[in-house]
Order: structure tokens, then C-alpha cells, then sequence
């Protein structure tokens, strides 16, 4: 498949851009500063830019099959940058005929079918103190998906920690998953649902 990959150089862009290529397919990678993805590959293509400009977004979004982005929020400012960038990326998806979108999002953005326990919503509070506009930020963003018409899927994540891939516990808020994940098993999972409709217009938890 042809994809694009949003938050290419982050901690979990790298193993997905890695563990993507690995897998046959061909990669643009977006990223704000394209020396930090740190290798080359011949079916790797970067595209250096900020995810609010249009023009940039639509070079990366042309001609793929689909979109995946690990985006997150540099620093708990107001600045909203992940939200507003995504609806960039959904109209760009939108203009070239893109359907299938998956996004990374907290654990801490809630919805319908979780049930949360009382240190769910005690972590959910501290969180949205502690770190308001990061939380803010990505609630944004996810309402962003889900208002849209793509084949969308958000895959919301514990506590993240550095690692390979593991087998994965896949649930909601409350109903399985556990504390933690690490960044090889997400990126495995979000590039296993490139091409799955499993979780279609669904946002289920993953943990190991």
C-alpha cells in the first residue's frame, strides 16, 4: 500500500515508518524536521513541513491509499496544533479521494462504550488539570474524525513506554486493557488497520 504517515519522526512515527517499510509498503513520511526520521530507504518519501499548511499536506496525501497519524501535541500550551492539523489532513484526504484514516489518541478521551472505574476517572481528572490543553487538544482532534465521512479508526493508548512489538489486548476504557503499551505494539497495530475495517468508525483501547 501507499501510505502517509503523520508524526513520522516522533517516538512511535519511527517504529511504524520502520516496521511499514518492512512490511512492503511505500511510505511518505511527514514530519516537521526530516533529519530526526534518522535513515533513507528507496520506498521511503519525506515530505518536511507543519501539518497546518494545506499545500504541504496535500503533496503528502496525494496518490495514497491511507493515512496514519501518530500526532500528538509538543507542549501544554494553547496553541491546538494536532486538531487543526487534522482537519487539514481530513479535507486534503477529502480532496484527492482518501478514505481510510487512523489516528493514535489517549485513553483519556472518552467514549460511549467505556466504563470507566473510579481510578479511570481519577486519572481522567488529574490529567485534565495537569495537562489541560494537551487533553483538550486531543479531544478536539478526535471529534474532528469523528464528525467526518472517512473510514476512519482511533487507536486510544494507556501509558506509552519504549519497546518492540508484543500481542496486544484491544478493549475499551474500563473493559480489558491494561496500564501500558509500548510503541512497537502500537505501531503494529495501527499498521495492521491500514487495510482492516475491523474497528471502523470505533475507538477501541490497546494495551500488552
Amino acid at each position: 500500500m501507499n501510505l502517509v504517515i503523520f508524526g513520522a519522526s516522533g517516538r512511535t512515527g519511527r517504529p511504524l515508518v520502520e516496521q511499514a517499510l518492512a512490511a512492503g509498503h511505500t511510505v511518505t513520511a511527514f514530519t516537521r524536521a526530516a533529519h530526526r526520521l534518522g535513515f533513507q530507504h528507496d520506498r521511503l518519501h519525506i515530505v518536511e513541513g507543519d501539518i497546518r499548511d494545506a499545500e504541504a499536506v496535500n503533496r503528502a496525501v496525494q496518490g495514497a491509499q491511507a493515512v496514519l497519524s501518530v500526532l500528538g501535541p509538543a507542549s501544554n500550551t494553547p496553541e491546538f496544533a494536532v486538531s487543526a492539523g487534522t482537519q487539514v489532513i481530513i479535507a486534503a484526504m477529502r480532496g484527492h479521494g482518501v478514505q481510510r484514516l487512523v489516528a493514535s489518541a489517549g485513553a483519556g478521551v472518552s467514549m460511549e462504550k467505556d466504563q470507566p472505574r473510579a481510578f479511570h476517572r481519577l486519572m481522567d481528572f488529574l490529567v485534565s488539570r495537569l495537562s489541560r490543553y494537551v487533553f483538550e487538544d486531543m479531544v478536539q482532534t478526535v471529534a474532528a474524525i469523528r464528525r467526518s465521512d472517512l473510514d476512519w479508526t482511533v487507536v486510544r493508548v494507556p501509558m506509552l513506554v519504549d519497546g518492540e512489538s508484543l500481542p496486544v489486548k484491544v478493549g475499551y476504557v474500563g473493559r480489558g486493557p491494561g496500564p501500558r503499551l509500548t510503541r512497537g505494539s502500537l505501531a503494529a497495530f495501527m499498521l495492521q488497520q491500514a487495510d482492516d475495517l475491523t474497528y471502523r468508525h470505533d475507538l477501541p483501547v490497546i494495551s500488552n
